[in-house]
């Protein structure tokens, strides 16, 4: 029993957090890498697979594309984490 309040109360504290999602930001490689790491910390397990298959996938959105991770500094700049995830649900359909 104990245990389970534990878990409920950070759950709880982990939901009341007044911190702004974190917004990736694809000026550069570094602060793309930075900003990712950062956004992907604002998910939980489940939201974490799906935004790591859409940051890694982001390829096959532009067949040809040659420079993939310019393409997902292009594709994903200004998006938060949440934003990702809601994307590539979308696309999963």
């Amino acid at each position: 029993m104990t245990r389970a309040l534990a878990a409920a109360l950070t759950l709880l504290a982990a939901g009341c957090s007044n911190q702004p999602a974190t917004v990736i930001d694809g000026s550069s490689p570094a602060a793309f890498a930075s900003t990712v790491s950062m956004a992907r910390g604002d998910l939980g397990n489940a939201d974490q697979l799906i935004f790591d298959r859409a940051i890694h996938g982001v390829g096959g959105r532009r067949f040809g594309e040659r420079d993939t991770q310019a393409l997902a500094r292009t594709t994903f700049d200004g998006m938060t984490a949440a934003e990702v995830v809601a994307d590539q649900r979308a696309r999963d359909r």
